[in-house]
């Protein structure tokens, strides 16, 4: 299966998810995703298979406990595809930073620089105190 079909699935998505905090139980996907999707449990095993058989997840026993793991082995593919794209993404983020720029810099302007209160400055409607010796 190409990794995108893997991916494609939102169950599969979510489990990767879950797993990309850490390493977690069979029993706690399945409960998470039990709870999410309304899936049974043997349909939660199904996908953790998918994902497991296609180099996405890895698995180890303890007893008679399965913990999964994220695999990244196979997410270097989809990451190899979206590389192609990064660059499009990033020139439309530096012209965004761009524009914001001028933005904060025609506001400064229209706005002029900031008032600094006087040394005698006063409220509204009052005169000035007439200076001393005159």
């Amino acid at each position: 299966m190409h990794a995108f079909d893997i991916l494609g699935d939102p169950v599969r998505r979510r489990i990767l998810e879950l797993l990309a905090d850490g390493e977690l139980t069979s029993g706690a996907i399945t409960d998470v995703i039990r709870a999410e999707f309304s899936l049974s449990q043997p349909a939660v095993s199904q996908h953790l298979r998918v994902l497991r058989e296609n180099g996405f997840a890895s698995v180890r026993a303890e007893g008679a406990r399965r913990f999964y793991a994220v695999d990244a082995t196979q997410l270097s593919e989809v990451d190899m595809w979206l590389d192609r794209f990064r660059g499009l993404w990033n020139q439309r983020l530096d012209a965004l930073a761009t524009e914001l720029a001028r933005g904060r810099r025609a506001s400064r302007t229209a706005s002029g620089p900031p008032r600094r209160p006087t040394r005698h400055s006063t409220d509204a409607g009052e005169a000035d105190p007439p200076e001393k010796g005159t």
